[in-house]
């Protein structure tokens, strides 16, 4: 019994390296078959990557304008609402001015048609297509993806933004594209239907400062990083209240541990029974 056992061990044993093994195979034959044309983002400096940096909300306002003048021509943003302007990059006054600029189809009224109004604080950034087909009838049939959640919905976040919009170049020998289509290296394959968004001074920022594709693009991507997570400095806020309570709290529990409750850990009790005459 002791050998029948000793062998149901190594058996088990080759079969858990058999299938390990194979299937360390299949993922090297899977990983060598893909053989898409990209680079991996390096990771930048960005002002809000400390673990107590807060977002630069000048940056988020001017990303706002990037935003506004240039990606909304063709990307949605339906999840962020005028309201959330309030507070981090623009006034009350200055956000009800910007949704006042939008006319917001909403109905039906008592007579039961539709109509438009100017935009409020409450509504979401207006679409630029009226549905998902025209989108796509207007871009050779790619649809834009919705930005509100661009910087955590691709691997690399705001890092690959920056470098997608900065990194369009000429196809290298071989490289076939179809009509429409434009090389970047951070696209995964190099094609992308998306022509070069930004260059320099495309638009004149309100602040002064200078536009050029490098600014645009960090502004832009600073933007999206907050519409994509914009309890970004609450979380951190948080995160400084907690640390700071615990640093009081941790060194009470530790006198506490070591001078009240060992006394009683260590106590021994012993039993001694009782006799009896």
């Amino acid at each position: 019994m002791a050998a029948l056992g000793l062998g149901k061990k190594f058996a088990l044993a080759a079969i858990g390296v058999g299938t390990g093994g194979a299937a360390g195979l299949l993922y090297a034959l899977d990983e060598s078959v893909k053989a898409d044309i990209g680079l991996h983002p390096t990771k930048l400096p960005w002002s809000h990557s400390g673990l107590f940096d807060s977002l630069d909300h000048q940056s988020i306002r001017r990303g706002y304008e990037v935003y506004k003048q240039v990606c909304a021509a063709c990307h949605s943003m339906k999840f962020v609402a005028f309201r959330n302007l309030v507070g981090v990059s623009h006034t009350m006054e200055e956000a009800k001015a910007i949704a006042a600029e939008f006319n917001i189809r909403d109905g039906p009224n008592d007579k039961g048609d539709m109509f438009e109004r100017p935009g409020k604080l409450s509504d979401y950034f207006p679409s630029p297509y009226p549905n998902p087909e025209a989108a796509a009838a207007a871009n050779n049939g790619a649809i834009p993806p919705d930005l509100s959640f661009m910087a955590l919905a691709r691997h690399g976040g705001e890092n690959y933004v920056y470098h997608l919009l900065n990194g369009y170049c000429d196809a290298p020998a071989g490289v076939e594209l179809r009509e429409g289509q434009h090389f970047n290296p951070y696209m995964q394959g190099g094609a992308i239907s998306m022509a070069p968004p930004l260059y320099n001074e495309i638009i004149e920022y309100e602040d002064g400062t200078p536009a050029t594709q490098s600014q645009l693009a960090k502004d832009v991507c600073t933007f999206l990083v907050w519409t994509a997570s914009p309890e970004t400095d609450a979380r951190k806020r948080l995160a400084i209240k907690v640390i700071f309570i615990f640093g009081i709290l941790i060194p009470i529990s530790w006198y506490i541990k070591r001078h009240k409750w060992s006394v009683l850990k260590s106590r021994k009790i012993v039993y001694t029974p009782k006799k009896y005459d």
